[in-house]
C-alpha cells in the first residue's frame, strides 16, 4: 500500500489528484483512484459509487451500439441470427430499460452497497498499487471458468418446472434476445446469476488474500459485456467465437432462445457438449436429448 499525505478534505478533487501525482511510482490511473477514495473520506461509500456508475456506464454503453444495429436493419438484418424475425421495436427497448434500471436500483444497488463490507471481510485488497497485470489476467480467467459452471448447473436446473415458472420465465419473454434484455430477468433470478458473478472473487481473495478491487471490477466488466453481447442477436464475421473455438456467444445462446433447452452455458460451450445439452440442429446432429 502507498502512502502519501493526506490533504484537508475541504480542497477540490483536482487538488486531490495534484497530490496524488506527487508518487511518480503510481501510474494516472492509480493516482485517480488513490483521489477518488481520498476525496470521499468513506471507504463504503467511495466503492459504492465506482461500482455502481462502472456498472451502469459499461451495461448500457455497450447496449448502445446493439441499439443502434436494431434501428438500422437495411445495413445490420443480414447479420441478425433469427433473420426471419424483426428486430425489436423502440417500445420494446424503452420497455426493456424501465425494467432493467428498476432492478438495477431496488435489487443490484443494495448488494453493491453491502459489497465493500464483504470485500473487506473476505480480505481483498482495494488501495494503490493495483495488481499486476498477468495476476489480473489469470484471475480473470478463473473466474471465468467458475461463473460459466455454475451458470451452467443453475440456468439447467431453472429450466425445471416450479422454478421456470417461479423464477426463470422472465428472462424468456423474448425469443428473439437483444442486447438490452441481457439483464432482463426477475429479481431472484437477478440475486442467482450475480452470486455466480461475485462469489468467485470473494472465495478466492478469503483463500489467497491477493485479489484486489480492481480486478474485480474489470471481471465484472468483462462478464457485462460477455452477456450483452450474447444476448445481441447479432453474429458478425470477426465475432469472438469465430476466434476461440469453445466460446459460446451470441450464436450459441440465440439457440437457447429459439429452442428454449440447450445451451446451457454463460460464456463457453464445453459444458453442453459434455452433457449433451447441445440446443436445435446442431444438438441433434450430435445426438442430443432436445428434452434436456
Amino acid at each position: 500500500m502507498v502512502n502519501l499525505a493526506s490533504p484537508s478534505h475541504q480542497m477540490p478533487y483536482l487538488e486531490f489528484v495534484r497530490v496524488a501525482k506527487q508518487n511518480t511510482s503510481l501510474t494516472w490511473p492509480e493516482q485517480l483512484w488513490w483521489a477518488h477514495y481520498t476525496v470521499w473520506d468513506n471507504d463504503i461509500l467511495a466503492t459504492g459509487i465506482i461500482t455502481f456508475l462502472a456498472h451502469e456506464l459499461i451495461y448500457f454503453g455497450r447496449c448502445l451500439p446493439w441499439a443502434v444495429a436494431d434501428a438500422l436493419p437495411s445495413i445490420f438484418h443480414r447479420f441478425r441470427i433469427q433473420d426471419h424475425k424483426p428486430p425489436p421495436s423502440a417500445s420494446d427497448q424503452w420497455t426493456c430499460v424501465k425494467y432493467i434500471l428498476a432492478i438495477h436500483f431496488v435489487v443490484e444497488l443494495p448488494l453493491i452497497v453491502l459489497f465493500h463490507p464483504m470485500m473487506e471481510l473476505c480480505g481483498l485488497q482495494y488501495m494503490v498499487p493495483f495488481p499486476k497485470f498477468s495476476l489480473l489476467a489469470a484471475q480473470i480467467a478463473l473466474f471465468f471458468i467458475v461463473e460459466d459452471s455454475y451458470h451452467y448447473w443453475l440456468h439447467r436446473a431453472l429450466h425445471w418446472g416450479p422454478l421456470y415458472r417461479a423464477v426463470h420465465r422472465v428472462h424468456h419473454q423474448y425469443a428473439a434476445p437483444f442486447g438490452l434484455a441481457a439483464e432482463y430477468a426477475s429479481p431472484a433470478e437477478t440475486f442467482l446469476l450475480g452470486l455466480g458473478t461475485i462469489c468467485p472473487p470473494l472465495l478466492l481473495g478469503y483463500i489467497t488474500g491477493s485479489v484486489h478491487l480492481i480486478t474485480v471490477l474489470t471481471w465484472m466488466a468483462l462478464r457485462q459485456l460477455q452477456a450483452i453481447d450474447a444476448h445481441s442477436g447479432y453474429d458478425f464475421p470477426w465475432s469472438l467465437r469465430r476466434l476461440i473455438p469453445f466460446w459460446g456467444g451470441a450464436d450459441w445462446h440465440d439457440d437457447h432462445h429459439r429452442y428454449f433447452r440447450g445451451n446451457y452455458s454463460s460464456s463457453f460451450t464445453y459444458w453442453d457438449v459434455f452433457m449433451g445439452t447441445v440446443a436445435g440442429p446442431r444438438g441433434k446432429a450430435k445426438g442430443h436429448d432436445s428434452r434436456q
